[in-house]
């Protein structure tokens, strides 16, 4: 039986180098490589992705839906990582621990929108929530986020890498910063549809100055919950939504060495992951910190495309992860 044939466009990218990188190493599959000098050439690009009985699209808005003007093959399967189609009804959203026969969609579904890096964590965290009904839909909820410069593409990785790091502790000269100040972040549509709440988060995204890891932080006021629940409660509800998925690993409330000394979240753990940790802290009286943790290049992109194409080509979702 021949090999499935994939290929990646836009394969000289930040998310296209891991993804290449992941794939290059299996036998399971024939990766398909444009040639540097045709990758621009939209008849060379035409015929790779006809060619290909699954093309992964590593492009910004504008080209990946160029690109998928290009196919005219109706076996191709396409897993776009943009933000183009994550809210498109006409595209399976691409998040395999969303819900019940989410991965049995992925896999038969023609056209995937891989997840952002910044929703994956808060859906995870929050959705089961509120789907079993824990905490209201209704909530206004903040998002405060930080990231791995590499999650802001070429421009980023460029400003944050021109210069020697000034310590071993950092990657770069440039401190910590927030961005996406003006309320209006992409990813915002496709937060709040797949956690099922009824308005976008207030999201406050930040950049460190290190290369990847990713922290998702949403803080749940008493007032939001149905009833009073403790950390505990939320870990059960968790266990019960995501005690069989491979990719997504639960810390316990009680797991004190999660903290460094006691009271610090690092970000150390991270890089080079294709799964994620979800934790949650806080005070009853008060309220919940839901925390998610990841490699916003693993399971915030590259990972996450890599977990989806083997559900796409009928291997073992964790096959090369």
């Amino acid at each position: 039986m021949a090999k499935p044939r994939v290929v990646i466009d836009g394969q000289a990218g930040t998310t296209g180098l891991r993804i290449g990188e992941m794939l290059s190493v299996r036998s399971d599959i024939e990766l398909l490589s444009m040639p540097a000098a045709e990758r621009k050439d939209i008849a060379s690009r035409a015929k790779f992705l006809n060619a290909a009985d699954l093309a992964i699209l590593c492009l910004p808005d504008e080209a990946a839906a160029e690109a998928i003007e290009l196919v005219s093959n109706p076996g191709t399967k396409i897993l776009d990582t943009s933000t183009a189609h994550r809210v498109d009804p006409e595209w399976t959203y691409g998040l395999p621990e969303l819900g019940d026969g989410q991965r049995q969609k992925i896999a038969t579904s023609m056209r995937v929108a891989n997840p952002g890096c910044y929703p994956t964590g808060f859906i995870l965290a929050l959705r089961p929530l509120v789907a079993a009904g824990m905490v209201l839909p209704s909530t206004q909820l903040t998002v405060n986020a930080v990231s791995g410069y590499s999650g802001g593409g070429k421009r980023m990785i460029e400003a944050y890498s021109s210069l020697p790091p000034v310590s071993r502790s950092v990657d770069a000269v440039r401190p910590l910063a927030l961005y996406g100040l003006d309320g209006r972040h992409k990813h915002l549509a496709e937060m709040q549809k797949f956690s099922l709440i009824a308005s976008p988060p207030l999201f406050v995204p930040s950049v460190a100055p290190v290369f990847c890891g990713m922290m998702v932080s949403t803080p749940i006021p008493r007032s939001s919950f149905v009833q009073p629940n403790t950390t505990r409660a939320v870990h059960e509800v968790w266990k019960l939504c995501y005690g069989d998925a491979p990719m997504v690993e639960l810390r316990d409330p009680d797991d004190s060495g999660v903290l460094r000394e006691g009271r610090f979240l690092d970000l150390d753990d991270c890089p080079r992951r294709n799964g994620i940790e979800l934790m949650v802290f806080g005070d009853i009286d008060i309220g919940l910190v839901l925390v998610a943790r990841l490699d916003n290049l693993g399971k915030g992109a590259a990972g996450n495309a890599v977990q989806c194409l083997n559900l796409m080509l009928g291997s073992a979702e964790t096959t090369g992860l």
